[in-house]
């Protein structure tokens, strides 16, 4: 089954999901033979994490990261009606995809790290779930938007280091998506 989705009036492709988040649901689509990653909100319920205007964060959440000069992926556009936006396709290996199939993120703990620094020094944490990173061409891309305050409890040294190699936390999340997708 084709769809396509409308953005600002211009139709995209939907080729694949990409992923489903908090805020919502990342599909890679086609235009003009070009690919973008275009972002559909929801407002399906989540326990542990409060929103408001989830466009307007994602406006202000990616100003945020270009000014602090975090490496993320360029914004082409929002579409406040039908609360999509759209931007551009980091394709590479998610930092997620790495450690899950035994291999070292290690190479690319210096990148996180001074993402990680820029981001304190903006006073934002972003997120550092490891399914937000994505390698291309030896390089470490922060394709989520999510940034928040800064406190130290959510840096990437006190909790997203804790996924980013076969950690018990790390074990426990692929324990839990077994279960999510068996329907326990």
């Amino acid at each position: 089954m084709e769809e396509n989705l409308t953005v600002c009036g211009l139709d995209y492709r939907i080729i694949r999901l990409l992923g489903h988040g908090k805020g919502g649901y990342s599909y890679l689509a086609e235009r003009d033979e070009q690919e973008y990653v275009l972002k559909q909100i929801h407002h399906e319920p989540c326990s542990y994490y409060t929103f408001g205007d989830k466009i307007e964060a994602e406006r202000r959440d990616y100003e945020r990261l270009k000014a602090a000069g975090i490496r993320i992926p360029k914004l082409f556009a929002i579409d406040t009606e039908n609360e999509r936006i759209l931007k551009e396709y980091i394709a590479g290996e998610t930092v997620f995809e790495i450690v899950r199939n035994g291999r070292s993120a290690e190479p690319y703990f210096e990148d996180v790290r001074d993402m990680a620094a820029k981001a304190k020094a903006a006073w934002l944490n972003i997120d550092y779930f490891p399914t937000n990173f994505i390698v291309r061409d030896g390089l470490l891309w922060y394709v989520d938007y999510e940034c928040n305050e800064y406190m130290d409890e959510w840096n990437f040294e006190n909790w997203g280091v804790r996924y980013w190699s076969k950690t018990p936390e790390f074990e426990a999340y692929l324990e839990h998506l077994k279960n999510a997708e068996e329907g326990k």
